[in-house]
């Protein structure tokens, strides 16, 4: 008589990445067809974002180098797609849970899966939207291509994870307190104009940019810049370590408000 197989339990990491997995594949299918422009939306928003600035600068009078080492409009492209990565893992990771809440019917699933998904899923897509616009902007003779990729690679990762523990942490007052989502969201505007995404730095007065450097995006995005054009130099003070022990801090304390307060996330 043959000996009867017997079933090997799984174990907590393989549980763990079949999860993963599997609400990979339903948030990418629900990303994408959330609508009927749903993929090419990724793509039009930082070309409109892009469009509008360089618009009102025209209507400006400002057709001359504005900023000193590289051109306006890849100056401009880069940081607002080095943005949007940090935007798009804050915003969709902190709503992630809400988002999810009848999966927590499976005691598989867990509110931090939602999140650990959602980060994934907006890197991913971010980084092929990235490479088509150096791409595409390629074609039309503006020079995007990083002299130096492995920098770019290496902080764009770190924005990411700084994306990650942002979202972490906001996600608690996000799901516990309805009245905290209008003041998180107010705050995403105000972040876009002084992270240096469309105003150079250096055209803060130093009173004020004093203030503005301890905000790790601006360093994130002037880093992606510096490692992008080969001439171009941004203010003193400029550090991957600040943001890499922010993005560290932020995770550390987002996972332990997640155990902390798993059960009234799940229970709300």
């Amino acid at each position: 008589m043959n000996a009867m197989k017997t079933h090997q339990p799984r174990t907590p990491w393989q549980v763990t990445l079949h999860v993963w997995y599997a609400m990979f594949m339903r948030e990418t299918m629900a990303r994408m067809s959330q609508d009927r422009f749903g993929p090419v939306w990724l793509l039009l928003e930082p070309v409109l974002h892009v469009l509008i600035m360089v618009s009102v600068r025209s209507m400006l009078g400002r057709t001359g180098r504005l900023i000193p080492g590289a051109e306006f409009i890849p100056w401009l492209v880069v940081g607002v797609i080095t943005f949007f990565l940090f935007r798009n893992i804050m915003n969709r990771g902190m709503a992630a849970i809400d988002a999810n809440r009848a999966m927590f019917a499976y005691r598989q699933v867990h509110p931090t899966d939602t999140i650990f998904v959602r980060f994934g899923l907006e890197t991913y897509l971010q980084s092929i939207v990235f490479v088509l616009m150096i791409i595409a902007f390629t074609f039309v003779d503006f020079h995007i291509v990083p002299y130096q990729p492995l920098e770019v690679i290496w902080v764009w990762l770190w924005i990411a994870l700084l994306g990650l523990g942002v979202a972490l942490v906001l996600s608690l007052p996000y799901s516990l307190i309805p009245e905290m989502r209008k003041v998180i969201n107010l705050i995403t505007f105000p972040l876009y104009m002084l992270s240096g995404v469309i105003f150079p730095v250096f055209m803060f007065p130093l009173a004020i940019r004093e203030y503005l450097m301890y905000n790790p995006v601006l360093h994130a995005v002037e880093l992606i810049r510096i490692h992008t054009f080969s001439t171009y130099t941004s203010v003193p003070g400029i550090e991957l370590a600040y943001v890499q022990k922010f993005a560290i801090v932020s995770i550390l304390l987002g996972l332990m408000l997640q155990v902390r307060f798993k059960i009234k996330m799940i229970a709300n």
